[in-house]
């Protein structure tokens, strides 16, 4: 087992690893900038470095600063959560060239997922589904305007290097595409350092569904379920829940069997998520990207499989089995997350702010995963994300019940907060009934 972990992240993921690594009796070492010197991950590590000022250039992807401060703690490894250098290849292939372990897949199997082309074309030849789209980046607007003729409008114009939602945008004709196919370019560039740009068919009703898996250190790749992601603001989640009330059981087989190919396909180790896309109407999916990283929504998967992911990745970067039986994966019960962040219920705007106040709520079935406490101050240097409110019952109703409940509970003051957004959403018909799609924030606002 690793005796020594730095933890290459902040805010709550970084709390969360560090409390999974504190069980297991593993000593912790946290990085954090200078804006975030009084926040808890920093204190309930063993040792902390300071890695650099707010911004996260000098900080949290300062990797020369990172792979520094594993070595001066003697840590023997790096968990990078979720953002920052996770998703980074040439991090993780500098990690292991400097002898330290990487909490993560290979540095091939990033980079073989981290182009959304290349991407679709490895699962297409794995016979995973894919949506109608381009094979190659589309060179410049003549070549988008010729395959969106031969995909058929509505198309979705995607950032090639893009991911977690940005870099996209919808195109219903000739004039809409040569406007967005400029703006995802040149957003791509600036952002990815990539203005690849991919055309690919866009369904207007869908939801969004992924798979957790886990490919092992003897090799092989296992399905933990499915979530439902659908309920987003700008493509980006915020809630998710599992299992999928939209996947039945012959459906859900189907899923499982296209991840577990997906992941052999790269030989993938360690977690990661199969996202795709489902036609309710037809109840045909589609490959979307695959996330070479833990998940914001991990928890939900982790209550209703009882498996910790954090530690099975540890176990995985070890070389050591996993503690649960691949061959006796049985979900139970039903879970629901909410993303807590600081912006405002309506617009979904940011709000930073010190928090003078930060009461969680408790009771059977809550779990709360927080990065703050009263007393900080939510900057604007980072993701809005505060905490996450995960909710467990016997079944969707009751996980539902346990959410109305906790999110009355909740209380944060100072910040904006979305609570009040999830207080309407857990009373909207069209939620619980558990028949909704990507666009029912939309409806709701």
């Amino acid at each position: 087992m690793i005796e020594s972990l730095l933890v290459a992240n902040r805010g709550e993921i970084a709390r969360r690893i560090i409390r999974t690594a504190n069980r297991l009796g593993i000593r912790t070492v946290a990085v954090h900038s200078e804006a975030d010197a009084g926040l808890p991950f920093v204190a309930e590590a063993d040792e902390a470095v300071c890695v650099g000022p707010a911004n996260p250039a000098q900080s949290y992807r300062n990797a020369e600063a990172i792979i520094a401060a594993a070595k001066s703690t003697g840590a023997q490894a790096i968990h990078p959560g979720y953002g920052f250098l996770s998703e980074n290849a040439d991090f993780a292939r500098t990690v292991e060239e400097n002898g330290l372990i990487w909490v993560g897949p290979g540095a091939d199997a990033i980079t073989a997922m981290g182009d959304k082309i290349n991407a679709r074309n490895l699962m297409a030849a794995a016979g995973v589904p894919v949506a109608p789209g381009t094979t190659d980046p589309a060179a410049d607007l003549d070549a988008a305007v010729v395959a969106a003729a031969e995909i058929g409008y509505p198309v979705m114009v995607k950032a090639a290097a893009g991911g977690g939602g940005m870099g996209m945008g919808v195109a219903t004709d000739e004039a809409a595409l040569r406007t967005e196919y400029d703006k995802v370019r040149s957003f791509a560039e600036r952002m990815f350092g990539d203005g690849s740009v991919l055309i690919e068919r866009y369904f207007p009703r869908v939801r969004h569904v992924e798979v957790q898996i886990l490919g092992l250190a003897d090799g092989r790749v296992v399905a933990l379920g499915e979530r439902e992601c659908s309920v987003q603001r700008r493509n980006q989640k915020l809630v998710e829940e599992s299992p999928s009330p939209a996947v039945s059981p012959e459906l859900r087989e189907r899923f499982l069997a296209a991840a577990v190919r997906a992941g052999e396909a790269v030989g993938y180790r360690n977690a990661g998520t199969v996202e795709c896309l489902l036609d309710p109407a037809t109840n045909e999916f589609f490959f979307l990207e695959m996330n070479t990283r833990l998940q914001v929504e991990h928890p939900v998967t982790e209550l209703v499989y009882g498996v910790d992911l954090v530690e099975e990745q540890i176990r995985v970067a070890a070389g050591l089995a996993p503690t649960f039986d691949p061959d006796a994966l049985a979900p139970r019960g039903h879970a629901i997350e909410l993303r807590i962040n600081a912006e405002d219920p309506k617009r979904f705007l940011p709000g930073p702010g010190v928090i003078a106040t930060w009461t969680e709520p408790a009771g059977e079935g809550v779990r709360v995963d927080s990065g703050y406490v009263a007393g900080n101050t939510v900057t604007p240097f980072y993701d809005s994300l505060m905490a996450k409110l995960i909710v467990f019952g016997a079944d969707r109703a009751e996980a539902i019940e346990r959410a109305r409940t906790a999110v009355a509970g909740f209380e944060v003051v100072g910040p904006k907060c979305n609570l009040p957004f999830f207080a309407e959403l857990l009373e909207h018909a069209e939620f619980v009934s558990g028949d909704y799609d990507t666009g029912i924030v939309g409806r709701m606002r």
